[in-house]
């Protein structure tokens, strides 16, 4: 019988070390990219994981305008919205969103593979989505997300 016993690993917010990755979402698409950001937003990526922690780092999305959906998710894929009036109800296509809200289109997507809970707000603040090529954030000096 084995007589060693193994502690398991619980990350301290003491422990937590933040990085900044930054992901050019030229022509990529939709789902695989939000679901790889989700995984980095969590800290999945990190042997320290814990998962009532937020260990995860921050992540810049440049270009989030250029996004595709595969088949013809572009036209026949819906978000909906409601307000709580009655006939508040918005239906939108991911077309009609690009056009008034590109940057939606992600934080959308990534919003749905957090947590549902206040860890996953917290988490979806570490999300910063920029239309353009250009952003705030070179002062943290982000490195490319390894895929």
């Amino acid at each position: 019988m084995n007589t060693q016993s193994f502690k398991t690993y619980s990350a301290k917010p003491r422990d937590i070390e933040r990085d900044w990755h930054i992901v050019d979402a030229a022509d990529m698409v939709v789902g695989r990219l939000a679901s790889r950001i989700a995984h980095v937003l969590r800290g999945k990526h990190k042997p320290m994981y814990t998962p009532h922690m937020d260990t995860g780092d921050f992540v810049v999305v440049v270009n989030a305008d250029k996004v595709r959906f595969t088949g013809q998710k572009e036209t026949d894929k819906t978000y909906r919205s409601y307000s709580g009036y009655p006939g508040g109800e918005k239906e939108l296509s991911p077309a009609e969103v690009r056009d008034k809200h590109p940057e939606r289109l992600i934080t959308m997507a990534v919003k749905g593979m957090l947590p549902k809970n206040k860890l996953g707000r917290r988490m979806l603040t570490k999300l910063k989505v920029h239309t353009g090529p250009e952003h705030p954030h070179e002062a943290q000096q982000p490195t490319p997300l390894e895929w």
